[in-house]
């Protein structure tokens, strides 16, 4: 019998990197499907799913909003949390105000991102807005060529020794007016696909994850390969943070904050739609 394939795009965060690992060095069953794994940028990746690139691929949960028509989001393999937030930087940490003049270019790690929708939620119209690879964003800062920049991933460990200013913690703005973690990425699968092969998807994800989380330094070599920063403990300490107990099942409170972030981006005018999780359980 011929193998379903799955064509999967992840990012090549460690986080994501962690969780996959199994998945990706088939360590753990693929339950007759035939999964083709796509390492991107996670602007890369959005872009892809608008084009229908990918059959599952991690998201922002700004692009998932927008494909909420044509996606659902899988319980496992979310980024989501307290403390886990973009940072609003500055290119001198003299610079601790927070933009209010049009002429003051903002750096943002891809239109699509959570990240994007966060400053345009927050500080809307307080700056001009311009995209670029996420790893480019602190560079860019160092050498003068913006004012700001929302830094993600590694860079919350390193902008301090790259004497740059933190403005402002995204994700700390969120939680103070809102009580929830903070929703940056998610799993996404094509509505278009059989309820079973997305459960079957969902399992062997979740059976991933549950690897890593056994033994976490089996998938080192794996992050260390994708990496923008190659310290062990950098690594790990992404892991630590962006992946918990929401990233295993979003449950009942990363449904509620994702609700959240579906009703202030409707209320902005951004999309119409709430997102909606795959429950592969008959008492969802």
């Amino acid at each position: 019998m011929k193998q379903q394939t799955i064509e999967l795009g992840i990012s090549t965060c460690p986080n994501d990197t962690f969780t996959f690992h199994a998945l990706m060095h088939r360590l753990v069953d693929w339950r007759g499907l035939d999964f083709r794994v796509h390492l991107h940028d996670i602007q890369e990746l959005n872009d892809s799913l608008f084009r229908g690139k990918f059959d599952v691929a991690k998201t922002s949960f700004h692009a998932a909003l927008l494909l909420a028509d044509q996606t659902m989001v899988l319980p496992t393999g979310a980024a989501l949390g307290f403390g886990v937030g973009p940072l609003l930087l500055s290119s001198s940490p003299q610079r601790l105000n927070a933009p209010t003049d049009p002429q003051q270019i903002v750096l943002c790690p891809g239109r699509h991102t959570t990240a994007s929708l966060l400053f345009k939620l927050f500080y809307r119209d307080t700056a001009t807005v311009r995209q670029c690879v996420f790893s480019e964003i602190m560079p860019r800062l160092k050498r003068g060529e913006a004012d700001y920049g929302v830094c993600i991933h590694e860079g919350r460990f390193t902008w301090e020794t790259e004497r740059l200013g933190c403005v402002v913690d995204l994700g700390t703005q969120w939680e103070s007016e809102t009580h929830c973690p903070l929703p940056l990425g998610g799993l996404v699968a094509r509505r278009s696909l059989p309820a079973e092969t997305i459960a079957t998807i969902q399992s062997v994800v979740e059976e991933s994850l549950r690897y890593a989380l056994a033994d976490r330094s089996s998938a080192l070599p794996t992050m260390r390969r994708y990496a923008q920063f190659f310290d062990d403990d950098i690594l790990m300490q992404h892991v630590d943070l962006y992946v918990n107990e929401w990233t295993v099942n979003l449950g009942e409170i990363g449904g509620r904050a994702l609700s959240e972030l579906s009703n202030r981006a409707a209320a902005a005018g951004i999309q119409s739609r709430g997102i909606e999780v795959f429950c592969p359980g008959k008492d969802c």
